[in-house]
């Protein structure tokens, strides 16, 4: 990174922070002439093993989804961020099939990893290094009996443990990468269990004991600090308390897991807010976090390990609010950074990560009566349940689904057939950097029947491709109105906002069934107040956008972003959109601001302009309508968009 990237990061960062990462740099700079001997281990035994029976409550058809999907990987077949991979046989622990580059060897903290010219793309390097996909082919080991799978698992944990010695090479570079690497550890050996070689591929493995040891010596001397204290923290102290745990076998063990217990409780605290919602405003990290802290909870109660009630009390309102923001397809909110993470796999693809989380917080909490319908099944909920101790918490649940969160400044518009609306007036991220906010204040997303209309465009990518990272996280890339080319908030690097938009929510009435309406503002734009009024009439299915910027006369883009299904005609400022729901043609009509010249965008790559990003490394082409022109600041922008009918005036 630039020198004046290294400024804007320290001049976002506290004292006490500034200090703790002196001492991190300190400590790199003794550990990497002074690698200590993990202890001698004798006699330990692994106790914390699922009930008997648990496997038997897997549905079939969820077992047939993981079998398959273990079946792929034990031909070498595996896809991360949309890499088709057919090495998984025997893979290069340390090469990018992306880009063809292989990290560099030598002292961890030497490797420059967010160099993709030197590194590669380090999310395809890191990602099966997370041994997610291990878990899997446990899974199928503990469901069929096959050894198969076990003997498979085992090979490649040998392999990696002997290609990635303690602090060298770049896995041993991020705490969030080790945190998960070691909850999947945790999972391997109990989905193993039944297997003959599960102890000696562990507990009486020297090899595996010294890895375990210093993964866990990592996570205690390294801990993310300050306005790094994000999703990452999180996942640090649950895979340190699991394995602290599970692997109750060292010295530190007891300190280790204490330490990492009341880590986790402060940072699922103070990543969370009072209504459940994950402070990043970042959807897929809201699911992480709650996977993890799941998980822990899970690891707490095998192990008998007294949790604090406020972990339980969090995981629950998370639970909640997952429940009360997801569409008619249990799709939650695209909302900020999303980068495909995920705290613990066991199941085959075409599993519903978001219907899984509900129904493991059925099991674990219990439904309330306006939750939506989850229908499938999944094998993790019924290995999680199957630990997990469930009890009364001491809080007053929702006695109707909330379509508010005032502190997160989300609200959701319903109406009929369907019809979905999340409008955004919340802060533009979370702790000082916001590093997975996107400069999206008031932008608007919206559904019909689940298939995005005006679509959050999504992520696409983190690191190795500056302007796509650019293009995907900016207010352009967003349904919301720019002044003067920039965007609301300032950016400072690819993780980094040295300036956050200020929103406040005016109106959230959605108590009204024939009319909901939502009214917000944000300071983004120095001197100028961008305000922007929705509403929705249940009896006309029209949803109505006015925007309204006080301040100087200022150049204006007006962006809607349509889903990747979504065909428009535009004539003028008329654009007729169809799309096949449910095998049926759908239709509406985005009527839009007559003031502004309207042109449609597909699929632009220079500059970037009109495109949808389904998953992390995957981008496909997408209608974006813009239209530009000026404000006086005076006269709103007014947008209508009617669902069902071709013919309104």
């Amino acid at each position: 990174m630039s020198a004046g990237w290294y400024l804007r990061r320290l001049s976002r960062m506290g004292p006490r922070e500034i200090g703790g990462r002196a001492g991190d740099a300190l400590r790199r700079r003794r550990w990497r002439s002074s690698l200590p001997d993990s202890p001698g281990v004798t006699g330990a035994r692994f106790t914390a093993v699922l009930p008997a029976g648990t496997t038997a409550a897997v549905p079939p058809d969820a077992a047939k989804r993981l079998i398959a999907e273990a079946d792929r990987l034990m031909a070498g077949h595996a896809e991360f961020f949309g890499v088709v991979r057919d090495d998984m046989v025997d893979p290069d622990w340390c090469h990018d099939p992306k880009t063809g580059r292989r990290a560099p060897w030598g002292y961890a903290f030497d490797v420059p990893y967010r160099s993709e010219d030197t590194v590669g793309d380090i999310k395809q390097i890191w990602e099966p290094s997370r041994h997610q996909y291990l878990t899997v082919l446990a899974a199928a080991y503990a469901i069929t009996g096959d050894e198969r799978y076990a003997e498979r698992v085992a090979e490649h944990l040998r392999s990696w443990w002997a290609a990635n010695a303690p602090l060298r090479g770049v896995h041993w570079i991020s705490g969030i990468e080790l945190g998960i690497r070691l909850l999947s550890w945790v999972w391997i050996r109990r989905l193993l269990e039944g297997w003959p070689g599960a102890a000696g591929l562990f507990e009486d493995n020297p090899v595996a004991l010294d890895q375990i040891w210093h993964h866990q010596r990592w996570l205690a001397a390294f801990p993310s600090r300050g306005s790094s204290a994000n999703n990452h923290v999180i996942a640090e102290a649950a895979g340190q308390f699991a394995a602290a745990c599970a692997f109750d076998w060292f010295p530190s063990s007891a300190r280790w897991r204490a330490d990492a217990l009341r880590s986790l409780e402060r940072h699922l605290r103070a990543n969370t807010f009072g209504s459940g919602l994950n402070r990043e405003l970042a959807t897929e990290y809201h699911g992480l976090v709650l996977e993890l802290g799941l998980a822990a909870v899970a690891e707490a109660d095998a192990a008998g390990v007294p949790v604090p009630a406020p972990v339980r009390l969090v995981l629950l309102r998370m639970t909640d609010a997952l429940a009360a923001v997801v569409d008619s397809r249990l799709r939650p909110p695209r909302q900020g950074d999303a980068d495909d993470g995920h705290g613990l796999i066991v199941d085959g693809a075409g599993t519903d990560r978001w219907a899984s989380l509900l129904a493991t917080g059925d099991a674990v909490f219990g439904r309330l009566t306006w939750w939506p319908e989850v229908t499938g099944g999944d094998v993790r909920t019924p290995l999680l349940a199957a630990l997990i101790r469930p009890g009364a918490i001491e809080v007053t649940r929702p006695a109707s689904r909330p379509a508010h969160f005032a502190d997160a400044g989300m609200t959701v518009l319903r109406g009929p057939e369907e019809i979905w609306c999340r409008c955004d007036g919340g802060p533009h991220g979370f702790l000082s950097i916001a590093a997975h906010a996107h400069a999206d204040a008031l932008s608007v997303e919206v559904r019909h029947d689940g298939v995005d209309v005006l679509a959050d465009p999504g992520t696409y990518c983190y690191h190795g491709q500056p302007e796509w990272r650019r293009y995907f996280r900016s207010t352009l890339g967003h349904n919301t109105l720019q002044l003067d080319g920039d965007d609301q908030s300032a950016s400072g690097g690819p993780f980094l906002w040295t300036r956050h938009a200020r929103s406040r929510v005016l109106v959230a009435d959605t108590s009204d069934t024939s009319v909901a309406r939502w009214c917000a503002e944000h300071d983004g734009y120095q001197g100028s107040v961008h305000r922007r009024r929705v509403e929705l009439t249940a009896a006309s299915r029209e949803l109505r956008i006015v925007d309204e910027v006080r301040g100087p006369k200022r150049s204006v883009r007006l962006a809607f972003h349509l889903g990747p299904a979504i065909t428009a005609d535009l004539v003028g400022n008329r654009a007729v959109l169809t799309w096949t729901g449910d095998g049926e043609e759908r239709s509406a009509v985005l009527d839009l601001p007559g003031q502004l010249s309207w042109l449609a965008h597909r699929g632009e790559s220079d500059p970037p302009l009109g495109w949808y990003s389904a998953g992390f490394g995957r981008k496909e082409p997408a209608t974006t309508l813009v239209g530009t022109g000026s404000t006086d600041g005076t006269e709103g922008f007014v947008t209508v968009l009617g669902f069902g009918s071709q013919e309104r005036t």
